[in-house]
């Protein structure tokens, strides 16, 4: 009851601190008022609360429906948010509409994963030289798995294409950039309080050959979490990570490679499955990466 209703000049921002000390249940009473009124950084960081079970029990539904608010007030993590979340739970359509207009408006996360779909036709029609143009969007930006994935692109793609891709990307970089989040709004973070920084990035979306399609029709996709000089260590991280949304289900693979363990964990459906798991798992501090099983 104490936090029945924030006091008068409470804002988003004391929400924020409120979060930082790990007074969750303080930062909803704060924030859910003023996402009730309208303030899409507000439903946005109640949204947050909801998916991670911060201060209110994990909803995904209420989840969705908060990032559901703020996002169609054109807040721009809270698309991205919510297309990684729709496509997690299986509405891909639906996933990769947000993720859409997010990359358009220049997000890195959803130029990565939507840029992946591109290349691999998955969910959407392929187009390779499109595709490109987002993940060089999303490298320059400082996303350094969307670097290994460009890289792995300048493997397979032809040079004209790839000439085309950077036109293209320098062309829509110039003409829609992502609008800045305004100072103290931002919300938490998968696995850490709210931040007045940017949101963590998205995993790295991996450029495949095309042909690799079939394959991962089969569930041949997994994620690579780590590699360990000790099994152990493997072993206890993927009990740590095994309730995780985008993981949950899923079972260990304990790879051995020379004096270290890799794990990855899955197996998933398709490329663009496992990419946005690991949007998801990156997003939370987790580094992650889409691998083909072999």
């Amino acid at each position: 009851m104490a936090f029945a209703a924030p006091a008068g000049g409470q804002n988003v921002q004391s929400g924020i601190e409120a979060w930082q000390r790990t007074n969750f249940a303080e930062a909803v009473a704060i924030w859910r008022p003023l996402a009730e009124a309208g303030d899409p950084d507000a439903a946005f960081n109640l949204g947050q609360a909801y998916r991670l079970g911060r201060g209110v029990p994990i909803n995904l539904g209420a989840a969705q429906t908060w990032l559901e608010r703020a996002a169609r007030k054109d807040h721009l993590d809270a698309q991205t948010t919510l297309g990684l979340l729709l496509f997690e739970s299986g509405n891909r359509a639906g996933g990769l509409r947000w993720l859409k207009t997010a990359a358009e408006r220049g997000d890195p996360r959803a130029l990565l994963v939507y840029g992946t779909a591109l290349f691999n036709g998955d969910g959407v029609a392929r187009d390779p030289v499109l595709a490109y143009a987002y993940v060089s969007r999303a490298a320059a930006q400082g996303l350094a798995p969307a670097k290994t994935t460009l890289a792995e692109m300048d493997s397979i793609l032809p040079l004209d294409q790839r000439q085309k891709g950077v036109a293209l990307a320098l062309d829509r970089a110039n003409s829609t950039r992502a609008a800045p989040t305004p100072p103290g709004k931002v919300a938490p973070s998968v696995s850490q309080p709210a931040k007045a920084t940017a949101v963590a990035p998205a995993p790295a979306a991996r450029s495949t050959a095309p042909a690799a399609t079939a394959a991962s029709a089969n569930g041949n996709w997994r994620v690579q979490l780590g590699a360990f000089s000790q099994r152990s260590s493997a072993e206890a991280l993927y009990k740590k990570l095994a309730g995780s949304g985008p993981l949950a289900g899923k079972q260990q693979y304990l790879i051995p490679a020379g004096a270290v363990t890799r794990l990855q964990v899955g197996p998933f459906e398709s490329r663009a499955a496992a990419t946005a798991a690991c949007a998801a798992m990156t997003a939370r501090g987790q580094p992650c990466f889409p691998v083909a099983a072999n």
